[in-house]
């Protein structure tokens, strides 16, 4: 099957050690920082940062939509009790290769990201709980639950199964951890290591990155002193995920409290963009560009997003979005230089893309 510029998705359940292998060129990327308690509204920003174009695509979900957690396209991922359901809710999402979400918020004001996770391990298959493809676990947190403890009682319910991408005789696996917000300030970290659900739960968790996994980066934190944060506060200045997760935490201890959603908007594209990624900068043995970043406003339902080869920011009102059972899927094509300020009346409809 082929997703997007040539792209192909095949069934794929693993081990860790054959997904790394497998991606070994493609080890890190992509940051979030979640601001909840430096202003009236909880703001949350993310860096996308791949080393070529994950085709993003806004797209509007409304209720009502049946999904099929066991199939990527028409290729079957889990063929022994595949997990299926009705949206709940409606949301807003980036898609990426139209294969699942990347990013994105829905009507209550929960939101999720996932964000390459090089150690993710699925383990085996096990057949007694519903299997759900990786790419779709965001995606799947949006249509069903309110807020993130509503969220993680339902994903520890499943269990997860990689999808195998192919472009150009190179292989990526879907091995991705999850981030999750809501619009009380509550915060998650869900990863996936040797085949166990390991959850860091609490509204203390507000930067996550790449590998290594999340008690390590907790860990590695710990040499760096941020309870009173100065000019001559040594930060670590590199692109890696151990560097960008300790400058983001530094960052964020030092933002001031915004008095209004421009302030604290403004605030956390300063922050995505300083640990962003310039283009050509080396990662690993590859080079991992930021594509797009986006900040979500979780309090009032707003969704900005910044293309990084374009200079505008757009964004879009929720609550103007019609997210009612029967209403149409839409989508809106970031890649537009004409895209600037309020962009909620320019989707246009659009089959579903999974």
């Amino acid at each position: 099957m082929t997703i997007g510029k040539g792209w192909t998705i095949a069934a794929y359940a693993a081990t860790a050690a054959l997904a790394i292998g497998a991606t070994a060129q493609y080890a890190e990327a992509c940051t979030r920082i979640l601001s909840n308690e430096k202003g009236a509204a909880v703001l949350v920003a993310r860096t996308m940062d791949w080393p070529f174009t994950t085709e993003p695509v806004l797209t509007v979900m409304p209720r009502g939509l049946a999904r099929d957690g066991g199939r990527v396209g028409a290729v079957v991922v889990v063929r022994d009790n595949p997990l299926k359901w009705t949206s709940k809710y409606g949301s807003l999402v980036t898609t990426v290769y139209g294969i699942g979400a990347a990013d994105g918020v829905n009507e209550r004001g929960l939101v999720a990201h996932v964000l390459f996770f090089r150690s993710a391990d699925y383990g085996l298959r096990d057949a007694s709980k519903p299997g759900l493809q990786a790419t779709l676990q965001a995606q799947y947190a949006l249509d069903n639950a309110a807020t993130v403890g509503e969220a993680l009682g339902l994903l520890q319910k499943v269990q997860l199964v990689m999808a195998e991408v192919q472009r150009n005789g190179e292989t990526l696996h879907a091995t991705l951890h999850l981030a999750l917000e809501d619009a009380t300030g509550d915060s998650a970290i869900v990863e996936v290591v040797d085949g166990k659900q390991v959850v860091y739960h609490g509204r203390q968790y507000r930067v996550m990155t790449n590998d290594p996994p999340y008690d390590q980066q907790l860990e590695l934190l710990k040499a760096h002193d941020f309870s009173h944060p100065t000019s001559d506060t040594p930060v670590p200045g590199n692109v890696n995920p151990r560097d960008r997760f300790a400058r983001a935490t530094y960052f964020l201890a030092v933002l001031a409290t915004a008095k209004t959603e421009r302030d604290g908007v403004a605030g956390m594209f300063s922050i995505a963009r300083n640990v962003s990624i310039p283009f050509g900068a080396p990662v690993g043995s590859g080079t991992y560009d930021t594509e797009y970043r986006t900040v979500t406003d979780a309090t009032n339902k707003r969704y900005f997003f910044e293309l990084t080869t374009a200079p505008n920011v757009i964004w879009v009102e929720l609550k103007k979005l019609n997210l009612n059972a029967g209403a149409s899927v839409m989508t809106l094509q970031p890649d537009n230089i004409n895209l600037s300020g309020d962009v909620t009346g320019k989707f246009e409809a659009a089959a579903a893309p999974y």
